[in-house]
C-alpha cells in the first residue's frame, strides 16, 4: 500500500489579483470623464449676483469669458485692489477687447461666428461704469451677443 503524506505548508492562500487592473481601468475612465478642466486661471474674485431666472447656453465651446472684479489676494499687492479685467489668462484694459474679440472670433470656424456669445463674469461689488465701457466696447467691434453669469438663488 501506498502512504499519502500530508503536506501542511501553513498560511494563507494568495490573493487573486487577476481583476485589479479592470478595476484601475474603471477608476480611471470614472475620473477621467467626470474631472473637467479649466481653460484658464481666474485672476480676478468673482461672485456671481442672482438671478430669478436663468437659461443653460446650449454651446459653450462658442463663448467667449470676460471676468471682472477685484484681483485675487495673491494678486492684490501687484495691482491693487481696484476691479480689473480679465481676458484670458491676463489682465488687459477696455482698449484691448477688439483685439480679443478679433482673435477669437478668428479662432472658431467660418460658420460657427454668427454664434458667437461673449459671457460677462462679473462680481456683484464692481460699479456700474467699468461694465457699461467693456458694453460699449463690445458693441464697437460688433459682439453683440452678450450673456451675464449669474448664481440660483440660495447658492
Amino acid at each position: 500500500m501506498a502512504k499519502f503524506a500530508r503536506k501542511d505548508k501553513g498560511g494563507q492562500p494568495r490573493i487573486n489579483t487577476a481583476s485589479l487592473p479592470d478595476v484601475v481601468f474603471m477608476l480611471l475612465f470614472f475620473f477621467m470623464t467626470v474631472t473637467t478642466l479649466r481653460e484658464t486661471e481666474q485672476l480676478v474674485t468673482v461672485r456671481v449676483p442672482e438671478a430669478s431666472e436663468s437659461v443653460k447656453m446650449e454651446r459653450k465651446d462658442l463663448t467667449s469669458y470676460i471676468y471682472i472684479g477685484s484681483p485675487t489676494l495673491g494678486m492684490q499687492a501687484r495691482y491693487g485692489t481696484d476691479s480689473r479685467i480679465q481676458l484670458n489668462d491676463s489682465f488687459k484694459e477696455i482698449s484691448d477687447i477688439r483685439d480679443f474679440i478679433a482673435s477669437e472670433r478668428d479662432s472658431k470656424n467660418e460658420a460657427d461666428r454668427q454664434f458667437m456669445t461673449t459671457s460677462l463674469k462679473v462680481d456683484q461689488e464692481v460699479r456700474m461704469g467699468i461694465v457699461t465701457d467693456v458694453k460699449q466696447e463690445l458693441r464697437r467691434c460688433s459682439a453683440l451677443r452678450i450673456t451675464y453669469s449669474s448664481r440660483k438663488p440660495g447658492n
